[in-house]
Order: C-alpha cells, then sequence, then structure tokens
C-alpha cells in the first residue's frame, strides 16, 4: 500500500513507512483550496488546508510513502480518521510517478469540489491573510505552512505559491508584532 504525502502527511504521516520516495501525480495540483474548520481552524474562524485539486495541466510533486505489509489496515483507518473529518476530501487511488522510475499506484485525498469546504481560487493574499491569523485543534495555520514548505525545500521540490505564502504570512506576523 502506497500513500501520497502532498501537505502534512510529508512531515507528519501518523505512521513509519519502510519506503519514501518522491513521486509525483499528473491532473492535481497542491493548492490551498479547502477550508478547515477542525485541524487548523474553527467553524467561526476558519484555516485553510491543501488538497489536491484538479486541473488540466496540473500536477503535484510530493513524497510516495510505502505502508509496511501487515500495518495496512491500521493505516488506513488511522488516515480515514484524520483526512475524513468531514466529507471535504474524497480518498481515491491514483498512479504516481516515482522519481527512480517505477509506476505505483498510491491512495490519496483530492478535494471534494462540491463540498462546502471547497474554496478554490481564492488569490493568493487573501490565504496569506487566513493562515496568519487561525488556529484549530492540531495548532496554528502557519504552523502547518510553515511545516510544509520547509519540508518541500528540504525534499528539493519547487512551489513558488508556497514560497510566497511563507514570506507574506511572515511579513503579516511581524506587522502585527509591530502594531
Amino acid at each position: 500500500m502506497w500513500v501520497f504525502g502532498y501537505g502534512s502527511l510529508m512531515w507528519d504521516a501518523g505512521f513509519d513507512p519502510v519506503e519514501r520516495v518522491l513521486a509525483r501525480v499528473d491532473g492535481y495540483a497542491r493548492t490551498f483550496c479547502m477550508w478547515s474548520i477542525h485541524h487548523r481552524g474553527t467553524q467561526d474562524d476558519p484555516g485553510l488546508v491543501l488538497a489536491l485539486d484538479a486541473g488540466e495541466a496540473a500536477f503535484c510533486d510530493g513524497l510516495a510513502l510505502r505502508v509496511a505489509p501487515g500495518e495496512e489496515d491500521r493505516v488506513l483507518a488511522e488516515l480515514r480518521e484524520r483526512e475524513l473529518i468531514s466529507s471535504a476530501y474524497l480518498e481515491t487511488h491514483l498512479p504516481m510517478a516515482l522519481e527512480d522510475g517505477r509506476t505505483v499506484d498510491g491512495l490519496a485525498y483530492v478535494i471534494n469540489r462540491d463540498h462546502v469546504q471547497y474554496c478554490g481560487g481564492m488569490p493568493l493574499e487573501r490565504q496569506a491573510q487566513i493562515i496568519a491569523q487561525a488556529v484549530g485543534g492540531r495548532g496554528p495555520n502557519t504552523e502547518y505552512l510553515f511545516n510544509t514548505a520547509k519540508q518541500v525545500r528540504a525534499l528539493g521540490l519547487n512551489d513558488a505559491e508556497l514560497d510566497w505564502l511563507v514570506a507574506r504570512v511572515q511579513q503579516l506576523g511581524a506587522e502585527r508584532l509591530g502594531a
């Protein structure tokens, strides 16, 4: 069993993968297109989290995480409890092109565009404003952004939108401290 990590699963998988390989999924982009009303925000003050959003020429680079044999049922149950807290994500299987040339079928969580938590197409400045102040059950929205961007950089991947958001959210934080 393989799992595709493109956000927090890259730095907080919740399980010990027996293999971690850079991977690409075609047809989807990593975007802050989902309102977070549990983990990184609340019903009254939602945050934003990443999801795979379908797009014609889109692709997403992330991590393919292979689950240890015999651990599949436990890991799947834990992932479902974490990722399917609402029906905003759709659990699906996608082909992942691994950096070493293999192609494997991987479990991935993609956004349900028909769900009330979908907020695709939001301007980056608005995303930054939301992320800079939201806090949920798993902590500040900024932590989610910063940890994901740090992991993306550590893996040698490029994500210009993440980089822009990090710089802008840091700037907003500095402005708040100076105010």
